[in-house]
């Protein structure tokens, strides 16, 4: 497969996926799970090809990890950025020290006086280095760099989550545990 038809069909899983399972007939199960052989039936009934060694190979070779399959092989889910109401089932984990979240250069102030909120997400996510959340900020624009005391903050009671993919999750982050890296 090539560059251009696996990134298609990451942002066509993505979508179905994380934001409208509905749109293909798709229900996500608890903790987001959709059967694998539902998935590709819904494909081809919207004449979106996908065989089970593409999806296989979408989920190895997506860049982001977006996507896990479960023990048995045989559902799937995004790991987290959904907008559709789902809980992932992920346990509170105990964060590193200092965290980072990567945004463009426009959004530094407001952020700075307002904290990080989840938007229209179920969660803010953050990185567990900086190389990551520089390529996320790079998304939106030149791209600045924040650091979260989420030692502090999660000593102050906020709760934290890992995503399958290594994607760190919290409901928000106040202003006063960020500070930016490069202004």
């Amino acid at each position: 497969m090539t560059e251009e038809q696996l990134v298609k069909k990451s942002k066509y899983l993505a979508k179905h996926l994380r934001h409208s399972p509905e749109r293909i007939g798709l229900t996500l199960e608890e903790g987001g799970w959709v059967r694998v052989d539902d998935l590709l039936a819904a494909c081809r009934q919207h004449q979106f090809s996908l065989t089970r060694e593409a999806l296989n190979e979408v989920v190895e070779q997506n860049s982001k990890k977006r996507f896990s399959f479960d023990e048995t092989g045989t559902r799937i889910r995004a790991n987290q950025g959904h907008s559709v109401e789902v809980d992932l089932q992920l346990s509170p984990t105990t964060p590193p020290d200092v965290l980072y979240h990567g945004t463009g250069h426009g959004s530094v102030a407001l952020i700075l006086q307002e904290g990080l909120n989840k938007m229209n997400r179920h969660h803010v996510h953050l990185s567990a280095d900086v190389e990551t959340a520089t390529k996320v900020g790079a998304r939106h624009g030149r791209p600045v760099v924040l650091a979260v005391d989420a030692k502090t903050m999660h000593g102050s009671g906020y709760l934290f989550y890992v995503s399958d993919n290594g994607v760190w999750l919290a409901e928000t982050v106040p202003a006063e545990f960020l500070s930016p890296l490069n202004p």
